[in-house]
Formats: C-alpha cells, structure tokens, sequence
C-alpha cells in the first residue's frame, strides 16, 4: 500500500515532517493481566507531557499556540482541535489515562511522552492508497459513534482513501471504519510534525515507538520519514 503526502498538504505545510511506522503480523488483542503494564506507561507518559503544559493559561503552551495556529491555515470544523490538544488538556484537568487496546496505548504514551500528535490506522481497511491532502468536500466519514455521515469539507486537511476521509481536520478525529482494534494485524502508526523543533522531537518518537512495538508485539516496524522532497512511501 502506498501512503501519499499531496502537494496540497505541502503548500500549506511546507516544512512539515510526516513520520510513518509500518508494522505486520500483530496479535493486537487486550491482555486483561497486561493492564498494569499499560496502566503504568500511560501514568508515566501523562507525567511527562506535564513538561508542555508549563503557563498557567493553557493556551499559551507553546504546543497549543503552534497547533491552533496551524488548524488556522486550512478550513476546519468549528472547534476542532489537534489530538495532542486533547490530550494534554486532560493533563491539565487532572483526568487519567486508561488502557484502550495495545496499539493504541503504544502510541497514545508517545504522544504524550513527545508533545505530538500521532495515530494509527488499520491497514487491510484501507481502500487503495492512504493520501493526506486537502478534501474536494463530501468525502464520506464516520467518526466512533456516529449514526450518520459528517462529511469532509472543501479545503480540509483530511486523510483519505478511495472510500472517503478516514481523519478529519488533519488529526482531530478518525473514522471508525479504519480505526485499530483488537482484530488489527497491520497498521500504519503516524507522528505529525510541522516545525524543526517539532521534527527534532518526532525523530526520537518514532525511533521510541518503535522500540516500544518491538518490546510488546516482538515485531521490528519499518519507519519512512514524508517531506515535500519526499512525499511517499510504500508500506
């Protein structure tokens, strides 16, 4: 499968990094006896992302004030913000981290650990190759819950494939169609970055998450690094 940067995405973000994680032949189900295991890397995770929400006005955090800046150049959902946002907002309230599946909470302690948003796909749900790039509009998409389509909007930074947007917003919300689950035997783990400081720390979370894939699952991930001088990769 091919995963495509447009050059849509690189107009907007020309100095953005997409960091890309293949890993096959997974065996993602819930371990309940393993829960201490995830319990305790995402404590320590959410403890450490305490580093990027350092201002008593949360919006003044640098990694919030470089996230809302960049959902401003595209046209985006009313209210929508980066995953990382969300996740350091319920850093600051306080609020606990709890397993999920194991994939999920691989990726969900770097994300936190970094400062970066990162996510995950489930490879044999995608439709020909995975694009990120700007939307026609009407791309069809069902976030985890939905009953009926919310459609992408012209100009949106989505993911998509053949059959319709699978991330809304560039990292806001993912559609349940691909969403990793406990049944996922590939997947495609991204990290987002879209400045040098930003790419210097997405260079490490990858290499960790990585490492962290390898520990668990005992499968060694193969990592592409996208920029506009690179802006595909094949997984």
């Amino acid at each position: 499968m091919k995963v495509v940067v447009d050059q849509s995405f690189w107009d907007v973000f020309p100095d953005a990094q997409i960091s890309v994680l293949s890993v096959k032949g997974l065996d993602n189900h819930v371990d309940e006896s393993k829960d201490p295991y995830f319990q305790g890397i995402l404590t320590d995770a959410a403890q450490k992302a305490q580093a990027f929400i350092q201002e008593d006005s949360f919006t003044e955090n640098d990694v919030i004030k470089e996230w809302r800046e960049a959902f401003t150049k595209f046209k985006t959902k009313k209210g929508a913000r980066s995953s990382i946002e969300a996740l350091l907002k319920r850093v600051s309230q306080g609020r606990e981290f709890h397993p999920i599946n194991p994939l999920v909470d691989l990726y969900n302690s770097i994300s936190l650990s970094c400062g970066l948003p990162c996510g995950g796909e489930d490879v044999d749900k995608i439709q020909g190759a995975l694009h990120l790039g700007k939307a026609k509009g009407g791309e069809a998409f069902f976030p985890l819950g939905a009953e009926e389509d919310a459609p992408a909007l012209p100009e949106e930074i989505i993911y998509y494939d053949q059959e319709g947007a699978i991330c809304r917003n560039l990292n806001w919300r993912e559609a349940q169609r691909t969403m990793l689950t406990e049944e996922t035997k590939d997947a495609i783990l991204v990290i987002e970055a879209i400045n040098a400081v930003q790419i210097a720390r997405a260079n490490e979370a990858v290499l960790a998450l990585q490492a962290l894939v390898a520990d668990y699952f005992g499968v060694i991930g193969e990592i592409a690094h996208l920029t506009a001088e690179n802006p595909e990769t094949t997984v």
